[in-house]
């Protein structure tokens, strides 16, 4: 199966999210895919991040993590999503914070230069610890990805209109026509 890093990968708004986001139907065990498994895909994803991500403009071209820095990278990732989905989700939040912030440390400790992939996910999370935006949050009720909705009246419902939107509402219209046929 051919893979490439489009556009809607880079839905969620930041690159920490967008990291998070790689491993796609995360809570579905039988259709789970880690984009980071395959090691091509882990390289090719800072070049797609320099063109797609939204917060491109902060940290410019990156290079992929090294191969020894991976196992911390993907540390990071977990605990990206760990922290920001319970805080989604109204939980309390703070082993996961800690857990994200000990990661984040030991990728800040380990980056071999300032346009490393896991250097600028980690700056990217702290931001969004920091930072107003995490009210902002929202997980796609489709894909479940983490997103922001930066829209004017907060209303944003799907990471991507034209993927995870067009699927809802693709869906609901089959189930209305089978409903009208069944009745």
């Amino acid at each position: 199966m051919t893979f490439a890093w489009t556009p809607h990968r880079f839905a969620g708004g930041a690159l920490a999210l967008d990291v998070a986001n790689s491993v796609v139907l995360r809570f579905d065990p039988a259709r789970r895919i880690d984009r980071f498994a395959v090691a091509e895909q882990i390289d090719d994803f800072p070049r797609a991040a320099s063109a797609f991500c939204a917060e491109r403009a902060l940290f410019g071209p990156l290079k992929p993590v090294r191969k020894q820095d991976r196992p911390a990278f993907i540390s990071l990732r977990e605990a990206i999503d760990g922290h920001f989905r319970r805080r989604v989700q109204g939980e309390d939040a703070r082993l996961e914070l800690a857990d994200l912030l000990e990661n984040a440390a030991t990728i800040l400790r380990q980056a071999p230069s300032a346009d490393d992939l896991g250097l600028a996910t980690a700056h990217s999370a702290l931001r969004l610890i920091a930072g107003p935006e995490t009210e902002r949050m929202k997980i796609c009720p489709n894909c479940c990805w983490l997103f922001l909705d930066r829209s004017k009246n907060r209303s944003r419902a799907w990471c991507d209109m034209a993927v995870c939107g067009n699927r809802a509402k693709a869906s609901r219209h089959y189930h209305r026509k089978r409903q009208e046929i069944a009745t």
